[in-house]
């Protein structure tokens, strides 16, 4: 894949310095030199100690990137919310790991996306996580489709300009609920469990922001934005306001009322595309077992 760009700075600049501004590390330089890419400027092969100066073409070619067979793809539709040749979003169902581990090496959403990649016998074969979600929780899962749009992708992460937003419906203590809340506890691992996060003063920065959007009698409905993204972090806050996920038996989420597992749902991703700076806003409804629980509670 290829990408060009003009140096229409005023001052001359190394090629390397001119680089990392756009992103390109030094483990992706060393892959450009030792793996079949190139860099141009003006045409011409140059190394990164190159001078640039105004009105320099330059073109980075970055090598295909062949995947590993350790991920073994799997030929399950995808549903696409968005794709290009950058980027890909899909909404994952429930019961789906994002990623392969001891217990499940296989029916991850990383195994059917190598799929996807094969059947389409895309040139980068390297799935590409940038937001992963619990196995249990549906919606919005975005995939870079290659290491720097990757990259990109997570300096938005850290930068906090990818907005993550969920649905939840929680039960409990709804007087603990606002119309408008911020939750900010420091989230540390369970020493009684080795899955199990809990609140602690010792443990690490966490928000997460919430406004209530439907009461019902046994539950409410609450739209989550997170600020940080700790794992099990909703799950953990919301169980710590006395109000735990619907379904979530980890938390202490009432189980009483049919659902299977907790009640969260990725419904927003707000982001500015790496490379066109098109602001995207991405969007995808309730599941049916969440929507039920929804209709259910209006009557």
């Amino acid at each position: 894949m290829e990408f060009t760009w003009k140096y229409s700075a005023g001052e001359p600049t190394l090629l390397r310095t001119f680089l990392r501004d756009k992103g390109i590390s030094r483990g992706l330089l060393a892959k450009i030199k030792f793996q079949g890419g190139l860099l141009r400027v003006n045409g011409k092969v140059e190394n990164v100690l190159y001078t640039l100066t105004a009105d320099d073409i330059v073109s980075v070619m970055i090598p295909d990137e062949v995947g590993h067979d350790s991920l073994v793809g799997e030929a399950v539709p995808l549903s696409i919310v968005f794709e290009d040749e950058h980027l890909l979003v899909v909404n994952k169902p429930s019961g789906v790991p994002s990623i392969p581990a001891q217990y499940h090496p296989r029916g991850t959403m990383a195994n059917r996306v190598k799929g996807y990649y094969q059947g389409k016998n895309y040139a980068d074969q390297v799935v590409h996580i940038v937001t992963r979600l619990d196995k249990d929780t549906t919606g919005l899962m975005l995939f870079a489709k290659h290491g720097y749009a990757h990259a990109l992708m997570d300096k938005q992460l850290r930068k906090r300009t990818l907005i993550k937003k969920y649905q939840a419906l929680v039960s409990g203590r709804q007087e603990a609920l606002q119309k408008h809340g911020v939750i900010e506890c420091p989230i540390l691992r369970d020493e009684t469990s080795l899955i199990k996060r809990k609140t602690g003063a010792e443990g690490v920065e966490a928000m997460t922001e919430y406004w209530l959007s439907e009461e019902f009698k046994e539950y409410a409905l609450v739209t989550i934005q997170l600020h940080t993204g700790r794992t099990h972090q909703i799950r953990v806050h919301f169980a710590a306001l006395g109000c735990p996920l619907v379904g979530d038996d980890l938390y202490g989420g009432n189980m009483a009322l049919g659902l299977s597992r907790q009640a969260l749902h990725c419904s927003e991703l707000k982001f500015t595309h790496p490379f066109t700076g098109e602001s995207l806003h991405l969007k995808q409804e309730l599941p049916p077992d969440l929507n039920q629980f929804v209709m259910l509670g209006e009557l």
